[in-house]
Parts: structure tokens; C-alpha cells; sequence
């Protein structure tokens, strides 16, 4: 006799609740959810009743559908050589950042003091680490990002009234924002002063009237100006009677010798500016912020300002900016230095597995770049696994994705950005790319 089940496998495939109490998945609901974990098992079962997969395999195929996190963020393996790629999320936090975040995940002392139990500064900690890494600054604040920085400055200085700024410093900050629409924003009105490629002093003071709220000086961070050039420098600005915003752009906090044209804050600040605004997620190596250093009254005043508590920084970003400062070398740090000696011996051991195994890879010289609108123009010297062009795409979909370049129809994996104890994780991920039926796809040759 012919029973039913076996007239009609669909009859075999497993109840919903019967595949949810496989101790995978139940452990999967705890760490997901349960709609999350359901979707996979109603979509491995609709698979077995099509007779795409078997019945008893349903468990095992949600199993192996679930996501790795709750989060569409995928991480990246950073092959481009680009230290502060904005599209990868600019700079990468330091283990000791990242433990911050989460410790202050939890409940934290944001605003509390443990002591006494009362209202305490918010993330007080957080900005002594950072008045601490500026000496000239007599008072700081941080606010959700660079822009932010310096929306706040001009809303608070002057809005209603007018900022002095070059025409040579009207720049555009990415993504289509541009300075002279940002401070339109904020109320200000904005008063052009010199020209494209010159800029004095005198300019300035021309300008100046009863309606002058302050002066602008931006770092063009993203461009360089060379030839018959000249702009007025901070000290002289400051003899001019009128608060000095210095937009230094990239974060800098002090003089780098490996950075010797990029304006830092305690320069700026020595040197008479009474505001100087950065971002903390470039050269400092942190997280997302705007930094906001200068003159107590001035900060005190944008501090007291109403718009600053929109734009106040969450507790994981005081967390992690309060490490930054106060903790090891930043990844962002070791990438600006590394040795390319070193980043020309572990291609050069990549390569060698590769080829080992009949992949076509090669060792090529590699200039890779700070990024993030900061030291633009300054080469950093070093090497790369160079493979066919196909691997590009490929890469950027596997598991990890890495996204590297193309030059010349080549697929080139910087290892600037990419640690060291990653090196294995990237050989793997190439190792994945499904190999080429027969043809030419070399990669060129060895450098």
C-alpha cells in the first residue's frame, strides 16, 4: 500500500515549531530573534517543498542561511590603500576604543557622578582627554561631527551678522555640501574677501564693520593651490580685533613631522585663533565627532548655545573619542607609518602562496594616500598583491569583503590598511574566488 507521504514529499517537510526547537536555532533566536530566524526556516521549507532541497535538511539550511548580525553593516577588509576612505567609514577605531563602546553599551556615568550621586558635566572625562592633548586650548567641546563643528561656531558668533572669509577658501566638502551653503544655514551672511589665489590681510580688515561676526579661515584640505599664491596667516588676523575661526578640517591636534603642511590645533591656537574646529573621526584616528577648541568665553558660549544640545555627541561616541586620546597608537597612526619594506615582504608572501596553487598574482610597487580630505597631494610609498581585473567585483562580495583598486585593468590589494593579522583572512578570500576556465588573466609583472 502507497501511503501519502510518499505520494507527496511536501508531507515530509517538518513543522515550523519542530524545526525552531533545533538547539541552533534556539540559541539563534536568543542572539537574533525569533522573526529573523522564523523567516529561514519558512524559506528552507518552501525550498523542500519544491523539491529543492530534501526534507530533512531544512534545519540545517536555515542554519547556514542565518546572518552573521542584526546589522546591514558589512566589515571590510580595507585593500584600497586609502588610509581615511570615507566611503569605508573613514578611521578605524583602536581595540582600545572599541572595548570603550562596549563598556559605555550598557548603563554609564555619562551625566552622573558616582561619588556624590548628583549631575555631573557630560562626558567630563571624555573632554579633560581632550584639553589635555591641546594645551593652548583653554576650554573644549565636541559635537557629532566636523560639520557640525562648524555650524555651531557661526550659528553662535554670527548669525544675523556677517563671517569674513577668503574666496580662495570656498570650498565643497563632499557629497555636494558646500561651505557657503552650510553657513547660509546658520543665519550668517557671508562676506567674500581677495581673490581665488591671494588673500591679505588687508582684505580682511577692509571688510570689517559693525555687522562683522567673525573671521573664517578654512583649511582647503581636499586641494592644493600652487603657483602665484599667498593667504594671510593666523597671527595676522588676530591683530584685527574680530573672533578668528580656524576650520583646520582634518584633526590634527599637534605638529607631525610626517605631516609638515597640514595645520594641527595647537598651532592655530598659539597663534591667536580664538575657535579652532576639527573632526575626530581623520587624523585623530576616533570616532565621529566635531572638535571645538579655543577661548573659554568662546566655547562657553557655544556650549550655552541652544543648538549645541542638538548636536551633542552619544555616549559610545564620548567613549570611544576619550580612548582614542588617551590610549595607544590609532590603526589610523600605524597605516600613515608603515614600513614599506614590511608591506613589500608580506605581499611578497601572499604572492608566493598564490602562485603556488596556480593563481596569477604579482608583487607591485603601490602609492597609497591619507584620505579623508586630509595631506592631499603627499605620496605614501608602498606595495600591493596585484591579480586579474575579475577579482574586484568578486572580492568585494565575499566573505570578508575586501575592496581593493583597479589600475590598468588589474585588481591591486594594497596591505597599508589591511593588518597584518589579516593577511591569512585576505589569502583566504582570494583563495574563494572561483578560478578562471583557461585564458590569460595575469596580472602583470613583478615589481
Amino acid at each position: 500500500m502507497v501511503t501519502t507521504a510518499e505520494v507527496d514529499p511536501r508531507r515530509r517537510v517538518p513543522r515550523t515549531d519542530a524545526v525552531l526547537a533545533d538547539p541552533r536555532l534556539r540559541a539563534a533566536v536568543d542572539r537574533l530573534g525569533r522573526d529573523v530566524v522564523k523567516q529561514q526556516v519558512v524559506a528552507a521549507q518552501a525550498r523542500a517543498r519544491s523539491g529543492d532541497l530534501a526534507p530533512e535538511a531544512v534545519a540545517d539550511a536555515a542554519v547556514a542561511a542565518l546572518p552573521g548580525s542584526l546589522s546591514s553593516t558589512a566589515a571590510v577588509l580595507n585593500a584600497t590603500g586609502v588610509v581615511l576612505h570615507t566611503n569605508l567609514g573613514r578611521a578605524p577605531l583602536s581595540p582600545a576604543a572599541v572595548d570603550a563602546v562596549t563598556t559605555a553599551a550598557g548603563y554609564a556615568d555619562v551625566e552622573f557622578d558616582l561619588v556624590t550621586g548628583r549631575r555631573a558635566r557630560r562626558g567630563r572625562g571624555t573632554l579633560d582627554a581632550l584639553a589635555a592633548a591641546v594645551p593652548a586650548a583653554e576650554s573644549v567641546l565636541a559635537v557629532n561631527n566636523g560639520a557640525a563643528a562648524l555650524v555651531l561656531a557661526t550659528t553662535a558668533l554670527a548669525a544675523g551678522r556677517e563671517v569674513v572669509i577668503s574666496r580662495g577658501e570656498m570650498v565643497e566638502i563632499g557629497d555636494g555640501f558646500r561651505l557657503p551653503e552650510l553657513i547660509a544655514s546658520t543665519g550668517a551672511r557671508l562676506r567674500e574677501v581677495g581673490t581665488t589665489n591671494r588673500t591679505t590681510a588687508g582684505d580682511y580688515a577692509a571688510a570689517l564693520g559693525p555687522d562683522t561676526g567673525c573671521i573664517l579661515k578654512v583649511h582647503p584640505s581636499n586641494f592644493r593651490v600652487e603657483g602665484f599664491t599667498s593667504a594671510a596667516a593666523v597671527p595676522e588676523l588676530a591683530r584685527l580685533g574680530v573672533p578668528v575661526v580656524v576650520d583646520i578640517g582634518s584633526g590634527l591636534l599637534a605638529p607631525d613631522p610626517l605631516l609638515p603642511d597640514e595645520p594641527d590645533a595647537d598651532t592655530a591656537l598659539r597663534a591667536g585663533a580664538d575657535l579652532v574646529t576639527a573632526s575626530g573621526d581623520k587624523l585623530l584616528g576616533g570616532p565621529q565627532a566635531g572638535l571645538l577648541l579655543g577661548r573659554t568665553d568662546v566655547v562657553e558660549r557655544l556650549r550655552r548655545h541652544p543648538l549645541a544640545r542638538a548636536l551633542r555627541v552619544d555616549k559610545l561616541t564620548l567613549a570611544a573619542l576619550e580612548a582614542t586620546l588617551r590610549g595607544p597608537v590609532t590603526p589610523t597612526w600605524a597605516a600613515l607609518r608603515a614600513d614599506p619594506d614590511v608591506l613589500r615582504d608580506r605581499a611578497e608572501a601572499l604572492v608566493s602562496a598564490l602562485t603556488a596553487e596556480g593563481t596569477p598574482a604579482a608583487v607591485v610597487p603601490s602609492d597609497g594616500a591619507v584620505g579623508g580630505g586630509g595631506a592631499p597631494g603627499l605620496v605614501l610609498p608602498g606595495w600591493a598583491v596585484a591579480l586579474a581585473g575579475r577579482y574586484a567585483v568578486a572580492l568585494r562580495g565575499g566573505l570578508p569583503a575586501v575592496v581593493g583598486r583597479v589600475e590598468r585593468g588589474r585588481c591591486l590589494l594594497d596591505l597599508r590598511c589591511v593588518p597584518a593579522e589579516d593577511d591569512a583572512r585576505l589569502l583566504a578570500a582570494v583563495r574563494a574566488v572561483p578560478v578562471q576556465p583557461s585564458g590569460d588573466e595575469g596580472p602583470g609583472k613583478q615589481g
